[in-house]
């Protein structure tokens, strides 16, 4: 089964993500981007995006590919930390698995735009950088195109927001499926 934490950028997926697989065991964490980066690194300059490497096709259907095969071998919860906000790129990646029968719980973090600014500034990242500057877009994309399980996230700790997932997860799946 897969635990899709998504939400804006700096809206803590990550660190949600990390108290997760400290509670679920087995768990392993899944890191999408790490697809991104073999690409860029890979590929010539000119072939290379910039912006975001979501945009490229061969890193949705890798990532897509990978999930399915972890899925497949891998008993264990499967704990993927990533924004994605563009619906076509749900459905090629999210979408995709669940019609191919893949567990999937889709959890949206959710925040204010200042809750999101101060926790993209405590982690050293500034109020007007690429993370911050996708704020808008990521809010609006999940109150219209991508529907999940939104947990707000305001004035609340790590702690508490995983112990809220891994709730949701015990009723989803069952105590027992959680420590299989």
């Amino acid at each position: 089964m897969i635990l899709w934490i998504n939400g804006a950028f700096g809206s803590g997926k990550s660190s949600v993500a990390e108290a997760i697989n400290k509670k679920v065991s087995p768990s392993f964490i899944y890191d999408p981007e790490q697809v991104g980066y073999f690409l860029w690194s890979v590929f010539p300059d000119v072939m290379k995006r910039k912006d975001d490497f979501q945009h490229m096709m061969i890193w949705r259907e890798f990532n897509y590919k990978i999930l399915k095969h972890i899925s497949d071998n891998y008993s264990g919860l499967i704990i993927a930390p990533m924004t994605i906000y563009i619906k076509q790129y749900y459905d090629e990646i999210i979408g995709n698995l669940i019609r191919d029968g893949v567990s999937v719980l889709h959890i949206i973090l959710s925040a204010t735009r200042q809750t999101i600014i101060e926790r993209l500034l405590q982690r050293d990242d500034t109020a007007d950088g690429w993370q911050a500057q996708h704020i808008d877009v990521c809010l609006k994309a999940f109150d219209v195109d991508i529907s999940g399980k939104k947990i707000a996230t305001d004035h609340r700790s790590v702690v508490e927001i995983a112990s809220d997932i891994f709730d949701l997860l015990e009723i989803q799946y069952g105590q027992e499926a959680l420590n299989s």
